[in-house]
C-alpha cells in the first residue's frame, strides 16, 4: 500500500511538472487566497478571540452611568468617587471582586533630565484581579493602598528595556515621581498594559477621591443585564442618599463587557475585511477549479486509456487526490510565507489607538492549522470534482476528446459567472470606501489647520485654582508670541477640530422641549486669530475682558440661527449647565453675555459637522484643560522644544503631556479610515487580477477546444473581426451576467447592512456603473488575446488536426 502511494506521489509530481504554467498558476491563486484569508484571521484571532492577557477577561465588566433625561442635566459619566466605589463593591450580589484605576500624568525627574511617563493609580488589588504576576519583583499588597505607606510603583516592560536598558539591578531603587520618592517594585510583563500606562501606583484609600474607573468579574452564571440591575439599584439608593452628588438628574448604570470597550467600533471593520477576505477566497477557489477543470478535460485521453486497461474508479480518483494534496502542499507553504509578509503590512497600517497594547497580533498556531486546512480543502474539493462530476470515465475511449465540443463547459461558466460576482462585490466596497475616505479628507473645516502647533501642559497640584492657572497662561501666552517662527498664539481648552466639551443651554425667553446642545470653548482673545476665524456680526472680547474675568461669549453663526432664528445675537443672555455643577471651579448659575458672532467651523462628532459652538475668556474657569495654541511659519514640530524650554522657564513643575500638531492630528484620525480603504482595496486589485487570469484561462481553452469549428467558419468565408467578435461576444455574455449578479448582491447586502452597520448606504448609480466599467474593460481585455489568437487561425491547420 505505501508503495502505491508512493508511486502515486512520483506520477503527481510528474504530472504537475508537465503542466507548469497551470500549476504555478494554480499553487499562486490558491496562495493569495490562503495568505489574505489567514492575515485577516491572524487579526480577527488577535482582537477578538484572544486579545488580551488577563484572568477571566471574557467575564469582566466596566461600569458607567448614562443620563436620560431629555433636556437639561447632562449626558453621565465614567468614574467614580472612592465612596461610591466602596458602596459598589461591598453591596453588590454580582461581582466576584472589582478593582479601580485612573489614568495621570507621571513626570519623572532625573539628573539634568526631565521626562514625561504615562501612568495609573491602581487600587492595590489590582494585579491579582488581573491574575498577571510580575515579571520582576512583587504585587501590591494591601499594606500599600493604607495611609501613609511608603510610596511604591511598578513599570512596563517596554519602559524598562527603553529607558534602562533591561537592567533588573533598578528593582528596588527610589525614583522622583510628581516631586515624590517612590520605590520601583516590580517589573510588569510586556503584554500587561492596562490603562495603557509606562507606571503604575497603588492609590491609598484616603485619596482615591473622584475619577475612578470601576471594572469588575462578574460571577459564573451571571450575565451582563443581571449584573446592570443590580448595580443599578445600588447606583440609585446612593443618588438618593447624596442629594448633592455628582449624578444626573435622571439617570441609568450601564454595564458593559471590558471586551466591547477595548474593540469598540473597529469590530465593524474586522467583520466587514472578514467578509471581504472571504470574497476574495471565493473567487481564488472559482479560478483554481477552473484551472483544474480545463487540466482535466485536457487529460481525458489519459484518464480514459488508464480506465480502459484496468485501473478501477477508486485509484483514479486517489490520483487526482495525491496530486490535489501535492498542490494543496504547495500552496500552503506558499500562502504561510504571503501571510507572514502580508500581515507585517497589515500590522503597520493599523490605526493607532484602535487595537490594545495588550495584544499580539501574530502568526500563530490556530491560523497556521487554519490556513493548512483552507488549502487542503480547497485543492482536493476543485481537483477532485471534475472527475466526480464525470460518472462515465471507464467509458471514455480516446476518440472521446475529437468531438469538438469542451466538456464541462457550463461549470466552467458558472465558475467565471461567480468570479465576476463576487469581484463587483469586493470592487463596490472598495469603490464605496473610497467615496467615504474622499468626503472625509476633502472637506472644507472653515479654517487652516496647516502650521498649527497644540501643546497641553501637566499641572501640579500646586496649581489648585483659576487664579494660578491663569497667571502661568498670561505668562506663557507673552513668551509664545515673542518666539521665532510663531505668528500668533493662543491658549484654549482642546484641540480642534477633533476634540470637544459640551453643555446644555438656555437662553430666557427661549423654552424648548429638545436638547439645546451647544459645542464650548474656554479660551483667549487670540484663539480667532490663531484659527482666522472671522466676526461676522459685532465683536470678539478683548484682552481686557479675558483680564477682567467678564461673563461675556462668542458664538457662531450656526448659534444664531439654530436657537434665535434671525433675531439679533448681540446681547442676548445665555447660560451654559455645565458649568453649574458644584464641584467645579467655575461661576455657578450665571449668564453670559453675546457680544459677537463668529463664522463657522467644523467639528467630528461621527461625521464632520456645523454645529452651535460658543467661545467663553479661559479665565472664567479653573477645572479644564489648558492647551496652548501657536500659529508658525516653520515646520510646528521643529517648536515643541522651544515651548517646552519656555514652559520649565516659568515653573520646571510643570510638565507637558501632549504636542503636536492639528494637521498631524488629522493625520492620525484618517489613519483608521486609510487602513480600511486599503486593505478592502488591495483585496478588490488581486481580486481583479483574479478574475482576469480566470476569464483568459477559460476564453484560452474554449478557442483551443474550437479550433476545427473556426477554421470551417474560416473556410466558408468568415472575416477574422468576425471570429474575434464571436469570442469576445462569448466572454463578454458571462462578465455581463456575472455583473448584473454582483450588482444586485451588492445592492441587496447593503440594504442587509444599514440595519446594523451605521452610516452604510446602498451603492448608487455612478458607483455600480463605475465598477462595471472596470469589471468590462479588465473582462474583455483578458478575452482580447485568445480572440485575435483564434482570428488567425489557419483553416488548412485546423482540419488537418482532424
Amino acid at each position: 500500500m505505501l508503495e502505491s502511494i508512493a508511486q502515486d506521489v512520483r506520477f503527481a509530481l510528474r504530472a504537475l511538472a508537465r503542466s507548469r504554467g497551470v500549476t504555478a498558476t494554480a499553487v499562486f491563486t490558491l496562495a493569495l487566497g490562503v495568505a489574505a484569508t489567514a492575515v485577516i484571521f491572524s487579526v480577527v484571532y488577535a482582537l477578538l478571540l484572544s486579545p488580551l492577557p488577563y484572568r477571566d477577561i471574557d467575564r469582566a465588566v466596566v461600569v458607567t452611568l448614562r443620563g436620560v433625561t431629555d433636556v437639561g442635566g447632562w449626558k453621565g459619566r465614567t468614574s467614580f468617587s472612592s465612596s461610591e466605589f466602596d458602596a459598589f463593591r461591598a453591596g453588590n450580589h454580582v461581582l466576584e471582586d472589582a478593582m479601580g484605576g485612573r489614568t495621570l500624568t507621571v513626570l519623572y525627574e532625573d539628573v539634568g533630565s526631565t521626562r514625561i511617563f504615562r501612568g495609573a493609580q491602581v487600587t492595590s488589588n489590582a494585579f491579582d484581579f488581573l491574575g498577571i504576576p510580575p515579571r520582576l519583583g512583587r504585587s501590591f499588597t494591601t499594606a500599600d493602598g493604607q495611609p501613609g505607606a511608603p510610596a511604591v510603583f511598578a513599570m512596563n516592560d517596554r519602559i524598562w528595556r527603553r529607558e534602562f536598558g533591561a537592567d533588573p539591578s533598578i528593582l528596588g531603587r527610589t525614583f522622583q515621581l510628581n516631586g515624590s520618592v517612590a520605590t520601583l517594585v516590580a517589573i510588569m510583563p510586556a503584554r500587561f498594559q492596562i490603562y495603557g500606562a509606562d507606571i503604575w501606583m497603588p492609590m491609598a484609600d484616603a485619596d482615591w477621591g473622584a475619577g475612578l474607573a470601576f471594572m469588575g468579574r462578574v460571577q459564573a452564571g451571571v450575565n451582563v443585564p443581571a449584573a446592570a440591575a443590580d448595580l443599578d439599584a445600588i447606583a440609585q439608593r446612593f443618588a438618593a442618599e447624596n442629594p448633592r452628588g455628582n449624578f444626573p438628574e435622571r439617570f441609568v448604570t450601564v454595564v458593559r463587557p471590558y471586551l466591547d470597550t477595548v474593540v469598540g467600533d473597529f469590530r465593524n471593520t474586522l467583520y466587514g475585511l472578514l467578509a471581504a477576505v472571504l470574497l476574495l477566497l471565493g473567487i481564488a477557489c472559482s479560478n483554481v477549479a477552473n484551472l483544474l477543470l480545463v487540466q482535466a478535460t485536457v487529460r481525458e485521453r489519459e484518464i480514459a486509456v488508464r480506465a480502459a486497461l484496468g485501473a478501477s474508479r477508486g485509484r483514479l480518483v486517489r490520483q487526482l487526490l495525491i496530486e490535489c494534496l501535492v498542490l494543496a502542499t504547495a500552496a500552503a507553504i506558499s500562502g504561510v510565507g504571503l501571510a507572514w509578509l502580508g500581515l507585517r503590512v497589515v500590522v503597520a497600517l493599523m490605526p493607532a489607538g484602535v487595537v490594545p497594547a495588550e495584544t499580539a497580533v501574530a502568526m500563530n498556531a490556530p491560523v497556521l492549522v487554519l490556513a493548512i486546512v483552507i488549502a487542503v480543502a480547497t485543492a482536493v474539493l476543485c481537483g477532485l470534482a471534475p472527475a466526480l462530476v464525470d460518472r462515465e470515465l471507464q467509458s471514455r475511449t480516446g476518440s472521446a476528446s475529437r468531438s469538438g465540443a469542451p466538456r464541462g463547459g457550463r461549470l466552467r461558466s458558472v465558475l467565471v459567472v461567480a468570479e465576476v460576482a463576487l469581484c463587483v462585490l469586493l470592487l463596490t466596497g472598495a469603490a464605496h470606501l473610497m467615496r467615504g475616505y474622499l468626503q472625509l479628507t476633502r472637506v472644507d473645516l472653515g479654517f487652516d489647520p496647516r502650521n498649527v502647533l497644540f501643546v497641553r501642559p501637566w499641572f501640579p497640584a500646586a496649581y489648585d485654582t483659576a487664579e494660578k492657572k491663569n497667571a502661568f497662561t498670561r505668562q506663557l501666552l507673552e513668551r509664545l508670541k515673542g518666539m521665532p517662527g510663531v505668528l500668533s498664539a493662543a491658549e484654549s481648552m482642546l484641540v480642534p477640530p477633533l476634540t470637544h466639551d459640551w453643555s446644555d443651554t438656555i437662553i430666557p425667553g427661549k423654552p424648548h422641549v429638545e436638547r439645546w446642545e451647544t459645542r464650548f470653548e474656554v479660551c483667549s482673545e487670540t484663539y480667532f486669530d490663531v484659527l482666522g476665524l472671522r466676526a461676522v456680526r459685532g465683536s470678539l472680547f478683548t484682552a481686557a475682558d479675558v483680564q477682567a474675568r467678564r461673563l461675556v461669549t462668542v458664538v457662531n453663526q450656526a448659534f444664531a440661527d439654530q436657537y434665535l432664528h434671525g433675531e439679533d445675537p448681540i446681547g442676548q443672555r445665555v447660560r451654559f449647565q455645565v458649568l453649574d455643577r458644584p464641584f467645579l471651579d467655575a461661576p455657578h448659575n450665571v449668564y453670559f453675555e453675546i457680544v459677537g458672532v463668529v463664522a463657522n467651523h467644523k467639528t467630528w462628532g461621527g461625521e464632520w459637522q456645523t454645529v452651535p459652538q460658543a467661545f467663553l475668556p479661559y479665565s472664567v474657569q479653573g477645572f479644564s484643560w489648558r492647551t496652548f495654541l501657536a500659529r508658525t511659519s516653520v515646520a510646528p514640530d521643529a517648536l515643541q522644544r522651544s515651548v517646552r524650554d519656555a514652559i520649565w522657564a516659568i515653573d520646571p513643575r510643570v510638565g507637558v503631556s501632549a504636542a503636536g500638531s492639528i494637521e498631524g492630528s488629522l493625520r492620525d484620525f484618517y489613519r483608521d479610515p486609510r487602513f480600511d480603504l486599503v486593505t478592502l482595496g488591495a483585496f478588490a486589485l488581486i481580486g481583479l487580477g483574479l478574475v482576469a487570469a480566470g476569464v483568459f484561462s477559460v476564453m484560452a481553452y474554449v478557442v483551443s477546444t474550437r479550433t476545427r469549428e473556426i477554421g470551417i467558419r474560416v473556410a466558408i468565408g468568415a472575416l477574422g473581426r468576425q471570429i474575434a467578435l464571436m469570442v469576445m461576444r462569448t466572454g463578454g455574455r458571462l462578465i455581463a451576467l456575472g455583473y448584473v449578479l454582483g450588482a444586485l448582491a451588492a445592492y441587496w447586502l447593503s440594504r442587509v447592512a444599514a440595519g446594523w452597520l451605521p452610516g452604510s448606504s446602498a451603492p448608487d448609480p455612478l458607483m455600480l456603473a463605475a465598477v462595471g466599467v472596470v469589471i468590462a474593460l479588465v473582462g474583455l481585455g483578458a478575452c482580447l488575446l485568445p480572440a485575435l489568437r483564434a482570428a488567425r487561425v489557419d483553416p488548412v491547420v485546423a482540419l488537418r488536426v482532424e
